[in-house]
């Protein structure tokens, strides 16, 4: 089992339902295939560096997960031919990334907490 980091920008003009649907329908498609979620992160609408399909933001998020390696290709495929989707991008993480990322994590969990 290896460790991925999947980020995606959705299309700006989808409603929240729809993006709720769509992030619930492809964290479903990796459980499927025998994926387990170590984390889901909604980054919310951002400003995008340059247009992308005529667009200047989109809404960001990001996967994290344990899976076999093939299970990212049909992740991708459908990324593909999915048109709410702008970009996306997986990483296949390694050790000092993964510790990084639990760090990252640790440091979201401590602001959230600070807040309330």
């Amino acid at each position: 089992m290896n460790h991925y980091e999947t980020v995606f920008i959705l299309n700006p003009v989808l409603s929240e339902d729809q993006i709720k649907e769509t992030v619930k329908k492809y964290e479903d498609f990796l459980v499927s295939k025998g994926a387990k979620m170590v984390s889901k992160e909604d980054w919310g609408l951002k400003k995008l560096a340059y247009p992308i399909q005529n667009k200047k933001s989109g809404f960001y998020h990001l996967f994290e997960y344990t899976v076999a390696g093939e299970a990212i290709e049909p992740l991708e495929v459908e990324f593909r031919r999915d048109e709410r989707f702008m970009r996306y991008l997986t990483v296949k993480l390694d050790k000092h990334a993964i510790s990084w990322a639990e760090r990252r994590r640790e440091k979201m969990r401590v602001k959230a907490k600070a807040k309330a």
